[in-house]
């Protein structure tokens, strides 16, 4: 959520007018809280007086390192003054309503929280990469620790994995299914508990037992084994994705944020990247005391992920202002000065963010009132099908290389192209998410993108082709431009409090594990080696993927029409009271947008 200046005050955030500067103090100001800051002058606004401070102009603010680059010389009307104001107006300027959104007692950043606070862009853009290092960094470190834990299994498929336990490729498919099912499982219980000892206690722990199970698969013997490690191996890394995102809401804005997803999921393709290299010298382990080169990937693989989770028990902070400690210093990561700019800086642009202090346990009540938030569910229902067209073939990428020719190794490394593919257009469909901010628009990129080469696999046997232009049509197609990180950002900005935040972004992981298991299914022994059934399957689900793209689009713009009605109708006199009084929370309040 966040405010945004319209009416008189609008002068200072039009980016087509000719006057800047701070808004007048004398001025009203009118306020709206929204999810996206994109086009104010859309909508409806309630007038209320405040007196303001010396504040920023929010047409100024550049949020992209790439503009920041270009104006880093500029200054006046054209580009930023590094030195002048960066606060941004928000309900806490306005006596009116800034006693409705006063912070809990108990907030563990309460003494850091200062309406009055102010400071510079040059202030903010250099505690935003202090953030970055210190805290993103990191977090993506522990991301790739989970990939490389949980899709090492395809990595393991090239060195006679299914041969050696005396398992199909059915096997193999339950085996996906299992894990997808525990981690789905695990998703919710794991946020609640989180939410309720911190996610600074419960990553680290997550990271150690899921590490310890990770190395046990180097004793498997048999299809119940394997079973048994996908099983336990989803349980204790469900919730993880969640946990992690709730955790970096805590530092960043909703645009920060989003595009730190980008990198997070970022690091999942290079932990792909590096798994590939990984296992092109693991597997060469093969006959080393007597057994096979997937069991030292396992094992060894698995080691990496328990250092990692060490190492997190004393580098994740509670909270910005809970940094000191013996090893991450006495005075911490960050000074009194730098605190009180990351807590004024996003409470202000989200002051659900205080609604709920980082100990608290969600309660039953909480937890329904979230779950019944209808809202939410077009990002859910995107959440089970965008992956499935693509989610399918990654599964058999080894396996399908393998098939057409190509020799263990080889395999292995050919696996790498379409990571650094990925990279690349996943980062840049995010990029472009937040400067047009159009969320459902771009995020339906990565369907169109898709389609062509999920038919042409449909058309033409691959195997009957040459193999280098087989794996360079699977390389395109898993290359996709992802939405993953576009989607979930949203979903944080929909939810619009703490409590909803903390349980749509599991139900929404959820949604995306319970595609996994859809995905893991479509391709049959029974269709083997052609698949052209699954094939089939996969075109019309990336079909009506497109079209949910586009209804959900619809469906946010419709709900926000709604309320301009509701709102527009009421008397400023209403308008005020309702802020006053009301008792909806989160998106359900008459003065939320969502984004779209």
């Amino acid at each position: 959520m966040s405010t945004v200046l319209t009416g008189r005050a609008a002068k200072a955030s039009n980016p087509n007018s000719r006057t800047y500067g701070a808004v007048d103090s004398a001025q009203p100001v009118e306020l709206i809280q929204r999810s996206d800051d994109k086009d104010p002058a859309t909508l409806s606004t309630t007038s209320i007086s405040s007196d303001l401070a010396s504040l920023a102009d929010p047409s100024k603010e550049q949020r992209f390192w790439i503009t920041r680059l270009f104006n880093r010389t500029k200054s006046g009307d054209n580009g930023l003054d590094l030195d002048s104001i960066a606060t941004q107006p928000s309900v806490f300027d306005s006596p009116e309503t800034a006693k409705e959104y006063q912070p809990r007692p108990d907030w563990e950043n309460l003494h850091r929280f200062d309406p009055s606070f102010r400071w510079t862009w040059r202030e903010e853009y250099a505690l935003i990469r202090k953030i970055d290092v210190r805290i993103l960094i990191f977090t993506c470190v522990m991301f790739m620790a989970l990939e490389l834990d949980r899709a090492n299994i395809s990595q393991a498929l090239t060195d006679n994995f299914l041969t050696d336990l005396k398992m199909n490729t059915n096997d193999y498919n339950l085996g996906n299914t299992v894990f997808k099912l525990a981690f789905l499982c695990a998703e919710l219980p794991s946020q609640l508990v989180s939410k309720w000892v911190g996610p600074d206690r419960w990553i680290p722990a997550q990271m150690i037992l899921w590490s310890i199970v990770a190395c046990a698969q180097y004793w498997m013997s048999g299809r119940t084994s394997f079973l048994a490690c996908r099983a336990l191996l989803g349980i204790l890394q469900g919730g993880f994705i969640p946990d992690v995102i709730l955790y970096l809401s805590y530092f960043y804005k909703h645009h920060e944020l989003s595009i730190r997803l980008g990198f997070f999921w970022t690091a999942m393709s290079i932990a792909d990247i590096l798994a590939g290299f990984l296992a092109f010298g693991l597997l060469h382990m093969r006959g080393v005391l007597g057994q096979a080169g997937w069991r030292w990937l396992f094992l060894i693989e698995g080691l990496i992920t328990l250092v990692v989770g060490i190492l997190a028990t004393v580098l994740m902070p509670a909270a910005p202002t809970k940094t000191a400690s013996w090893f991450r210093g006495k005075k911490g990561w960050f000074t009194e000065r730098e605190e009180k700019i990351i807590i004024n800086r996003c409470i202000r642009e989200d002051p659900s963010k205080s609604s709920m202090h980082n100990r608290q346990p969600i309660t039953p009540k909480l937890l329904l009132k979230s779950l019944a938030d209808y809202d939410l569910w077009p990002l859910y229902i995107i959440g089970l099908m965008f992956q499935i067209p693509m989610t399918t073939p990654t599964n058999y990428l080894t396996l399908s290389l393998k098939g057409i020719g190509f020799s263990t190794f080889q395999t292995n490394l050919l696996t790498i192209p379409y990571n650094v593919l990925h990279i690349i257009l996943m980062l840049t469909l995010t990029y472009a998410s937040e400067l047009t901010g159009q969320l459902s628009l771009t995020s339906v990129v990565g369907q169109i993108w898709a389609l062509p080469f999920l038919v042409y696999l449909y058309v033409v046997d691959i195997n009957s082709i040459n193999k280098w232009v087989a794996w360079t049509v699977m390389t395109l197609l898993l290359g996709y431009p992802n939405a993953h990180p576009i989607q979930v950002g949203w979903n944080s900005r929909n939810s619009n409090t703490v409590r909803s935040r903390t349980v749509s972004a599991a139900v929404y992981n959820m949604s995306v594990q319970a595609g996994g298991i859809i995905a893991s299914n479509i391709y049959r022994a029974d269709d083997a080696p052609r698949y052209k059934r699954g094939d089939r399957v996969l075109v019309i689900l990336v079909c009506v993927n497109i079209v949910i793209y586009l209804l959900t689009k619809v469906y946010y713009v419709w709900r926000n029409k709604s309320r301009d009605g509701k709102w527009d109708a009421m008397s400023e006199t209403e308008k005020l009271r309702y802020l006053e009084t009301t008792k909806d929370e989160g998106s359900r309040r008459l003065d939320f947008r969502f984004a779209n």
